[in-house]
Protein backbone atom coordinates (compact mmCIF):
# COMPACT_ATOMS: atom_id res chain seq x y z
CA UNK A 1 0.00 0.00 0.00
CA UNK A 2 1.62 3.71 -1.11
CA UNK A 3 2.35 6.07 2.00
CA UNK A 4 1.98 9.89 1.35
CA UNK A 5 1.53 13.15 2.76
CA UNK A 6 -1.30 15.09 3.42
CA UNK A 7 0.97 17.71 1.58
CA UNK A 8 2.44 16.10 -0.76
CA UNK A 9 -1.24 15.11 -1.99
CA UNK A 10 -1.48 18.80 -2.29
CA UNK A 11 0.93 19.79 -4.03
CA UNK A 12 0.36 17.21 -6.55
CA UNK A 13 -2.98 18.11 -6.68
CA UNK A 14 -1.99 21.61 -7.45
CA UNK A 15 0.53 20.37 -10.47
CA UNK A 16 -2.63 18.96 -11.65
CA UNK A 17 -5.44 21.07 -11.22
CA UNK A 18 -7.47 19.86 -8.95
CA UNK A 19 -10.47 21.23 -10.16
CA UNK A 20 -10.06 20.29 -14.06
CA UNK A 21 -8.86 16.30 -12.98
CA UNK A 22 -12.47 16.09 -11.64
CA UNK A 23 -14.23 17.45 -13.95
CA UNK A 24 -12.50 15.01 -16.48
CA UNK A 25 -12.50 12.42 -14.02
CA UNK A 26 -15.42 11.76 -12.10
CA UNK A 27 -17.54 10.51 -14.96
CA UNK A 28 -16.21 7.08 -15.09
CA UNK A 29 -16.18 6.90 -10.98
CA UNK A 30 -19.61 7.61 -10.84
CA UNK A 31 -20.81 5.93 -13.90
CA UNK A 32 -21.96 8.75 -15.56
CA UNK A 33 -21.17 9.57 -19.50
CA UNK A 34 -19.96 12.31 -21.89
CA UNK A 35 -20.32 15.74 -20.67
CA UNK A 36 -23.59 16.34 -18.89
CA UNK A 37 -24.98 19.95 -19.34
CA UNK A 38 -24.27 22.02 -15.62
CA UNK A 39 -27.36 23.38 -15.27
CA UNK A 40 -30.28 21.08 -13.90
CA UNK A 41 -34.17 21.88 -14.25
CA UNK A 42 -37.41 20.87 -12.55
CA UNK A 43 -37.80 19.62 -9.70
CA UNK A 44 -34.91 19.07 -7.34
CA UNK A 45 -34.10 15.08 -6.23
CA UNK A 46 -34.42 15.42 -2.47
CA UNK A 47 -32.24 13.70 0.05
CA UNK A 48 -33.28 13.56 3.92
CA UNK A 49 -30.10 12.80 6.42
CA UNK A 50 -30.62 11.83 9.82
CA UNK A 51 -27.73 12.28 12.12
CA UNK A 52 -26.85 12.80 16.13
CA UNK A 53 -25.67 15.98 15.29
CA UNK A 54 -26.15 17.19 19.29
CA UNK A 55 -24.84 13.99 21.13
CA UNK A 56 -21.93 12.55 22.04
CA UNK A 57 -21.94 10.79 18.28
CA UNK A 58 -21.42 14.55 17.25
CA UNK A 59 -18.48 15.40 16.28
CA UNK A 60 -18.15 11.83 13.90
CA UNK A 61 -22.04 12.91 12.18
CA UNK A 62 -21.10 16.27 11.31
CA UNK A 63 -18.49 14.47 8.95
CA UNK A 64 -21.50 12.34 7.13
CA UNK A 65 -22.81 15.28 5.97
CA UNK A 66 -19.03 16.59 4.66
CA UNK A 67 -19.35 13.65 2.11
CA UNK A 68 -22.29 13.74 0.96
CA UNK A 69 -22.05 17.38 0.49
CA UNK A 70 -18.95 16.42 -1.34
CA UNK A 71 -20.97 13.65 -3.45
CA UNK A 72 -24.40 16.07 -4.29
CA UNK A 73 -21.79 19.00 -5.68
CA UNK A 74 -19.95 16.37 -8.09
CA UNK A 75 -23.39 15.34 -9.41
CA UNK A 76 -24.77 18.86 -9.61
CA UNK A 77 -21.62 20.16 -11.41
CA UNK A 78 -22.20 17.38 -13.95
CA UNK A 79 -26.05 18.67 -14.40
CA UNK A 80 -28.01 16.37 -11.46
CA UNK A 81 -29.59 13.46 -11.69
CA UNK A 82 -31.97 12.74 -14.45
CA UNK A 83 -31.73 16.52 -15.11
CA UNK A 84 -32.64 17.64 -11.74
CA UNK A 85 -30.64 19.07 -9.55
CA UNK A 86 -30.10 17.40 -5.61
CA UNK A 87 -30.50 18.85 -2.68
CA UNK A 88 -29.66 17.72 1.18
CA UNK A 89 -32.21 18.32 3.50
CA UNK A 90 -30.70 17.78 7.39
CA UNK A 91 -32.19 16.96 10.80
CA UNK A 92 -30.34 16.27 14.20
CA UNK A 93 -32.21 12.77 15.56
CA UNK A 94 -30.02 13.65 18.61
CA UNK A 95 -29.54 10.12 19.32
CA UNK A 96 -33.11 9.77 20.00
CA UNK A 97 -35.78 7.41 18.83
CA UNK A 98 -38.02 9.29 18.86
CA UNK A 99 -37.02 12.35 17.87
CA UNK A 100 -35.46 10.34 14.66
CA UNK A 101 -39.17 9.29 13.49
CA UNK A 102 -40.52 12.92 13.88
CA UNK A 103 -37.82 14.38 11.74
CA UNK A 104 -38.02 11.64 9.24
CA UNK A 105 -41.63 11.71 9.45
CA UNK A 106 -41.09 15.41 8.48
CA UNK A 107 -38.97 14.63 5.46
CA UNK A 108 -41.33 12.40 4.08
CA UNK A 109 -44.80 14.11 4.97
CA UNK A 110 -43.94 17.50 4.34
CA UNK A 111 -40.72 17.82 2.68
CA UNK A 112 -41.54 15.23 0.26
CA UNK A 113 -38.16 13.72 0.22
CA UNK A 114 -36.96 11.01 -2.37
CA UNK A 115 -34.71 9.08 -0.07
CA UNK A 116 -33.31 8.65 3.46
CA UNK A 117 -30.12 8.31 4.65
CA UNK A 118 -27.81 8.77 7.60
CA UNK A 119 -28.38 7.47 11.62
CA UNK A 120 -25.86 6.03 13.85
CA UNK A 121 -27.58 5.12 16.81
CA UNK A 122 -28.84 1.76 16.67
CA UNK A 123 -32.46 2.28 17.91
CA UNK A 124 -32.87 5.04 16.05
CA UNK A 125 -31.87 3.42 13.01
CA UNK A 126 -34.60 0.45 13.59
CA UNK A 127 -37.13 2.75 14.03
CA UNK A 128 -36.49 5.12 10.94
CA UNK A 129 -36.13 1.50 9.24
CA UNK A 130 -39.70 0.61 10.71
CA UNK A 131 -41.11 4.04 9.43
CA UNK A 132 -39.64 4.04 5.78
CA UNK A 133 -41.33 0.42 5.59
CA UNK A 134 -44.57 1.46 6.44
CA UNK A 135 -43.72 4.49 4.30
CA UNK A 136 -42.51 2.95 1.33
CA UNK A 137 -39.65 5.08 1.20
CA UNK A 138 -35.90 4.09 0.49
CA UNK A 139 -33.82 4.64 3.59
CA UNK A 140 -29.82 4.16 3.59
CA UNK A 141 -28.13 3.32 6.70
CA UNK A 142 -25.08 5.27 6.89
CA UNK A 143 -23.61 4.87 10.69
CA UNK A 144 -25.30 2.16 13.04
CA UNK A 145 -23.87 -1.01 13.05
CA UNK A 146 -26.89 -3.43 14.72
CA UNK A 147 -26.90 -6.90 12.84
CA UNK A 148 -30.19 -6.89 13.12
CA UNK A 149 -30.78 -4.34 10.58
CA UNK A 150 -30.28 -6.72 8.00
CA UNK A 151 -31.06 -9.49 10.00
CA UNK A 152 -34.12 -10.10 12.05
CA UNK A 153 -35.75 -6.55 11.36
CA UNK A 154 -34.37 -6.46 8.03
CA UNK A 155 -36.97 -5.26 5.93
CA UNK A 156 -36.78 -4.59 1.51
CA UNK A 157 -37.03 -0.69 1.59
CA UNK A 158 -33.34 -0.72 4.48
CA UNK A 159 -29.96 -1.22 2.44
CA UNK A 160 -27.13 -0.58 4.95
CA UNK A 161 -23.70 0.82 3.96
CA UNK A 162 -21.70 0.12 7.18
CA UNK A 163 -20.42 -2.93 8.02
CA UNK A 164 -22.45 -4.63 10.56
CA UNK A 165 -20.86 -5.20 14.64
CA UNK A 166 -20.20 -8.45 13.39
CA UNK A 167 -18.04 -7.97 10.25
CA UNK A 168 -16.17 -5.25 12.31
CA UNK A 169 -15.64 -7.79 15.21
CA UNK A 170 -14.04 -10.75 13.21
CA UNK A 171 -12.03 -8.79 11.28
CA UNK A 172 -10.15 -6.81 14.66
CA UNK A 173 -10.66 -9.77 17.26
CA UNK A 174 -7.68 -11.75 15.54
CA UNK A 175 -5.23 -8.86 15.78
CA UNK A 176 -5.81 -7.56 19.48
CA UNK A 177 -5.32 -11.11 20.49
CA UNK A 178 -2.11 -11.43 18.55
CA UNK A 179 -0.74 -7.84 19.89
CA UNK A 180 -1.98 -8.35 23.42
CA UNK A 181 -2.85 -11.43 24.56
CA UNK A 182 -6.69 -13.20 25.20
CA UNK A 183 -7.34 -11.91 29.00
CA UNK A 184 -9.93 -9.16 27.95
CA UNK A 185 -12.06 -6.80 30.37
CA UNK A 186 -14.87 -4.83 28.25
CA UNK A 187 -16.07 -1.53 28.96
CA UNK A 188 -19.51 -1.22 27.25
CA UNK A 189 -21.82 1.90 26.57
CA UNK A 190 -25.33 1.09 28.33
CA UNK A 191 -26.97 1.53 24.76
CA UNK A 192 -27.97 -1.04 21.73
CA UNK A 193 -25.00 -0.16 20.21
CA UNK A 194 -22.73 -0.95 22.98
CA UNK A 195 -24.42 -3.97 23.74
CA UNK A 196 -24.10 -5.07 19.89
CA UNK A 197 -20.48 -4.42 20.11
CA UNK A 198 -20.02 -6.36 23.00
CA UNK A 199 -21.67 -8.96 22.26
CA UNK A 200 -20.59 -9.40 18.46
CA UNK A 201 -16.88 -9.13 20.40
CA UNK A 202 -17.85 -12.19 22.46
CA UNK A 203 -18.78 -14.05 19.62
CA UNK A 204 -15.37 -13.46 17.52
CA UNK A 205 -13.36 -14.18 21.11
CA UNK A 206 -14.95 -17.50 21.52
CA UNK A 207 -13.22 -19.11 18.44
CA UNK A 208 -9.64 -17.34 19.93
CA UNK A 209 -9.71 -19.44 23.31
CA UNK A 210 -10.63 -15.57 24.90
CA UNK A 211 -10.82 -15.13 28.68
CA UNK A 212 -13.20 -12.48 29.35
CA UNK A 213 -12.94 -11.48 32.57
CA UNK A 214 -15.03 -8.95 33.33
CA UNK A 215 -17.32 -5.94 31.58
CA UNK A 216 -18.62 -2.49 33.24
CA UNK A 217 -21.36 -1.22 31.79
CA UNK A 218 -21.11 2.70 31.50
CA UNK A 219 -24.36 5.34 30.77
CA UNK A 220 -23.80 6.29 27.30
CA UNK A 221 -22.42 9.84 27.62
CA UNK A 222 -20.27 9.34 30.52
CA UNK A 223 -17.12 11.77 30.71
CA UNK A 224 -14.81 10.14 33.44
CA UNK A 225 -13.58 6.95 32.78
CA UNK A 226 -11.05 6.40 35.72
CA UNK A 227 -13.37 4.19 37.86
CA UNK A 228 -13.87 2.02 35.10
CA UNK A 229 -10.41 1.26 34.31
CA UNK A 230 -9.49 0.79 37.77
CA UNK A 231 -12.19 -2.01 37.61
CA UNK A 232 -10.67 -3.68 34.79
CA UNK A 233 -7.29 -3.16 35.97
CA UNK A 234 -7.94 -4.93 39.21
CA UNK A 235 -8.96 -7.94 36.93
CA UNK A 236 -5.31 -8.04 35.16
CA UNK A 237 -6.20 -8.12 31.75
CA UNK A 238 -4.07 -8.12 28.98
CA UNK A 239 -6.31 -6.02 26.96
CA UNK A 240 -9.40 -3.49 27.56
CA UNK A 241 -11.96 -3.87 24.68
CA UNK A 242 -13.38 -0.19 24.82
CA UNK A 243 -17.73 -0.81 23.20
CA UNK A 244 -17.94 2.77 23.24
CA UNK A 245 -17.82 5.39 20.28
CA UNK A 246 -18.27 9.09 19.60
CA UNK A 247 -16.99 10.93 22.68
CA UNK A 248 -17.60 8.45 25.17
CA UNK A 249 -14.36 6.41 23.03
CA UNK A 250 -12.97 10.07 23.02
CA UNK A 251 -13.35 10.21 27.10
CA UNK A 252 -12.14 6.50 27.62
CA UNK A 253 -8.87 6.64 25.53
CA UNK A 254 -8.23 10.16 27.45
CA UNK A 255 -8.68 8.17 30.68
CA UNK A 256 -6.47 5.39 29.08
CA UNK A 257 -3.40 7.60 28.70
CA UNK A 258 -3.76 9.55 31.85
CA UNK A 259 -3.13 6.32 34.07
CA UNK A 260 -0.74 5.22 31.62
CA UNK A 261 -1.95 1.91 31.51
CA UNK A 262 0.16 0.80 28.10
CA UNK A 263 3.23 1.14 30.52
CA UNK A 264 1.53 -1.55 32.40
CA UNK A 265 1.27 -3.56 29.33
CA UNK A 266 -2.69 -3.42 29.02
CA UNK A 267 -3.73 -3.37 25.69
CA UNK A 268 -6.70 -1.13 24.23
CA UNK A 269 -8.88 -1.77 20.99
CA UNK A 270 -12.04 -2.43 19.95
CA UNK A 271 -14.50 -2.65 17.23
CA UNK A 272 -14.48 0.64 15.54
CA UNK A 273 -12.01 3.77 15.74
CA UNK A 274 -11.42 6.35 13.29
CA UNK A 275 -9.59 9.47 12.69
CA UNK A 276 -12.99 11.25 13.65
CA UNK A 277 -11.74 9.71 17.58
CA UNK A 278 -8.22 10.62 17.06
CA UNK A 279 -9.11 14.62 16.04
CA UNK A 280 -10.38 15.42 19.20
CA UNK A 281 -8.73 13.10 21.33
CA UNK A 282 -5.22 14.63 20.19
CA UNK A 283 -3.56 12.00 18.98
CA UNK A 284 -0.74 11.86 21.27
CA UNK A 285 -3.59 10.24 23.44
CA UNK A 286 -4.49 7.68 20.94
CA UNK A 287 -3.47 3.97 21.13
CA UNK A 288 -5.10 1.17 20.04
CA UNK A 289 -6.12 -1.71 17.64
CA UNK A 290 -9.38 -1.08 16.17
CA UNK A 291 -11.72 -1.91 13.35
CA UNK A 292 -11.72 0.86 10.34
CA UNK A 293 -14.46 1.41 8.06
CA UNK A 294 -11.97 2.99 5.79
CA UNK A 295 -8.83 4.87 5.74
CA UNK A 296 -7.12 7.50 3.43
CA UNK A 297 -4.24 5.32 2.34
CA UNK A 298 -6.39 3.41 0.54
CA UNK A 299 -4.18 3.05 -2.75
CA UNK A 300 -6.97 3.38 -5.47
CA UNK A 301 -7.58 6.47 -7.83
CA UNK A 302 -11.10 6.89 -6.66
CA UNK A 303 -10.18 7.22 -3.42
CA UNK A 304 -7.52 9.52 -4.01
CA UNK A 305 -10.21 12.11 -5.70
CA UNK A 306 -12.54 11.97 -2.74
CA UNK A 307 -10.06 12.93 -0.36
CA UNK A 308 -9.06 15.85 -2.51
CA UNK A 309 -12.82 16.49 -2.75
CA UNK A 310 -12.90 17.13 0.97
CA UNK A 311 -9.99 18.60 0.89
CA UNK A 312 -11.43 21.16 -1.54
CA UNK A 313 -14.76 21.90 0.29
CA UNK A 314 -13.92 21.59 3.67
CA UNK A 315 -10.05 21.95 3.92
CA UNK A 316 -9.43 18.84 6.02
CA UNK A 317 -8.33 15.12 5.26
CA UNK A 318 -11.42 12.85 4.93
CA UNK A 319 -12.55 10.42 7.94
CA UNK A 320 -14.08 7.92 8.05
CA UNK A 321 -17.56 9.16 8.67
CA UNK A 322 -16.95 11.18 5.58
CA UNK A 323 -16.56 8.53 3.54
CA UNK A 324 -19.98 6.48 4.44
CA UNK A 325 -21.97 9.91 3.79
CA UNK A 326 -19.67 10.34 0.81
CA UNK A 327 -19.84 6.44 -0.56
CA UNK A 328 -23.53 5.96 0.57
CA UNK A 329 -24.75 9.27 -0.92
CA UNK A 330 -23.48 7.99 -4.68
CA UNK A 331 -24.55 4.83 -4.70
CA UNK A 332 -28.58 6.46 -4.05
CA UNK A 333 -27.87 8.74 -6.89
CA UNK A 334 -26.39 6.34 -9.03
CA UNK A 335 -29.16 4.45 -8.39
CA UNK A 336 -31.64 6.67 -9.42
CA UNK A 337 -29.50 7.17 -12.61
CA UNK A 338 -29.86 3.30 -13.36
CA UNK A 339 -33.64 3.15 -12.35
CA UNK A 340 -34.61 6.28 -14.47
CA UNK A 341 -36.70 7.25 -11.25
CA UNK A 342 -36.45 8.14 -8.14
CA UNK A 343 -39.77 5.62 -7.33
CA UNK A 344 -38.92 3.04 -3.99
CA UNK A 345 -40.07 0.57 -6.00
CA UNK A 346 -37.43 1.11 -8.90
CA UNK A 347 -34.54 2.38 -6.63
CA UNK A 348 -34.74 -1.56 -4.55
CA UNK A 349 -34.24 -3.51 -7.72
CA UNK A 350 -31.52 -1.34 -8.86
CA UNK A 351 -29.33 -1.30 -5.07
CA UNK A 352 -30.03 -4.93 -5.16
CA UNK A 353 -26.72 -7.20 -5.85
CA UNK A 354 -24.68 -4.33 -7.68
CA UNK A 355 -21.42 -4.45 -7.68
CA UNK A 356 -19.69 -1.17 -6.93
CA UNK A 357 -16.51 0.38 -6.29
CA UNK A 358 -16.85 1.24 -2.22
CA UNK A 359 -13.13 2.86 -2.64
CA UNK A 360 -11.41 -0.07 -1.40
CA UNK A 361 -9.40 -3.16 -2.62
CA UNK A 362 -11.79 -5.54 -3.11
CA UNK A 363 -15.14 -5.22 -4.74
CA UNK A 364 -18.40 -4.02 -3.05
CA UNK A 365 -22.05 -4.61 -3.73
CA UNK A 366 -25.26 -4.94 -1.74
CA UNK A 367 -26.69 -8.13 -1.17
CA UNK A 368 -29.38 -9.51 -2.78
CA UNK A 369 -31.13 -11.41 0.46
CA UNK A 370 -30.53 -8.91 3.36
CA UNK A 371 -29.54 -5.27 1.51
CA UNK A 372 -26.18 -5.66 3.59
CA UNK A 373 -23.52 -3.58 1.94
CA UNK A 374 -20.68 -6.60 2.14
CA UNK A 375 -17.08 -5.09 1.73
CA UNK A 376 -13.63 -5.16 2.98
CA UNK A 377 -13.23 -4.64 7.47
CA UNK A 378 -9.49 -2.62 7.82
CA UNK A 379 -7.77 -3.22 10.84
CA UNK A 380 -5.72 -0.44 12.17
CA UNK A 381 -3.12 0.41 15.08
CA UNK A 382 -3.34 3.84 16.19
CA UNK A 383 -0.28 6.04 16.12
CA UNK A 384 0.33 9.25 17.86
CA UNK A 385 1.82 11.36 14.82
CA UNK A 386 1.28 11.71 11.46
CA UNK A 387 1.55 8.24 9.28
CA UNK A 388 0.92 9.38 5.89
CA UNK A 389 -2.41 10.27 5.71
CA UNK A 390 -4.23 9.78 8.39
CA UNK A 391 -3.22 8.52 11.68
CA UNK A 392 -3.91 4.25 11.74
CA UNK A 393 -1.16 1.63 10.54
CA UNK A 394 -2.77 -0.47 8.38
CA UNK A 395 -2.35 -3.86 9.87
CA UNK A 396 -5.17 -5.79 7.62
CA UNK A 397 -7.41 -5.29 4.87
CA UNK A 398 -9.85 -8.57 5.26
CA UNK A 399 -12.13 -9.15 2.25
CA UNK A 400 -15.77 -9.75 2.99
CA UNK A 401 -16.19 -13.24 2.36
CA UNK A 402 -14.18 -13.86 5.57
CA UNK A 403 -16.14 -11.92 7.74
CA UNK A 404 -19.50 -11.23 6.03
CA UNK A 405 -21.18 -14.58 7.00
CA UNK A 406 -23.43 -16.37 4.96
CA UNK A 407 -27.35 -16.73 4.30
CA UNK A 408 -28.01 -19.84 6.41
CA UNK A 409 -26.06 -17.60 8.98
CA UNK A 410 -28.70 -14.64 9.15
CA UNK A 411 -32.46 -14.55 9.97
CA UNK A 412 -33.37 -11.83 7.40
CA UNK A 413 -36.88 -12.72 5.17
CA UNK A 414 -37.24 -10.45 2.55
Amino acid sequence: MTEFSRRRFLQLSAVTGGALMFGDLIGPVMGLTGRASLSATGEPIKIGILDPLSSPYKTSSIHDVHGANVAVDWFNKRGGVLGRPVVILEADDASNPETAVKGATKFIKEDRVDVLMGTFNGDCALAVSALAQKENTLFMVTGAHLPELTGAACNRQTFVFMPNARMMAQAVAPHIAKAYGTRWYMITAATVDGTAAAQAMLEAGKSLAVDFVGETVTPFGSTDFVAAFAEAKAKNPTAIILNLYGWDLVHALKAYAKLELAKEKIGVGGMIAGEQIGRPLGYANNAGIWGLIWDPKIDRDSSRRFIQGVIDKYNHTPTSRCYLGYAAMTQILEAIQRAGTTETVGLIKALEGHEFDGLKVGPSSFRTWDHQHVQDVLVGEAYGKELGLGHYKILATVASDLVAGTVEQNTCKL
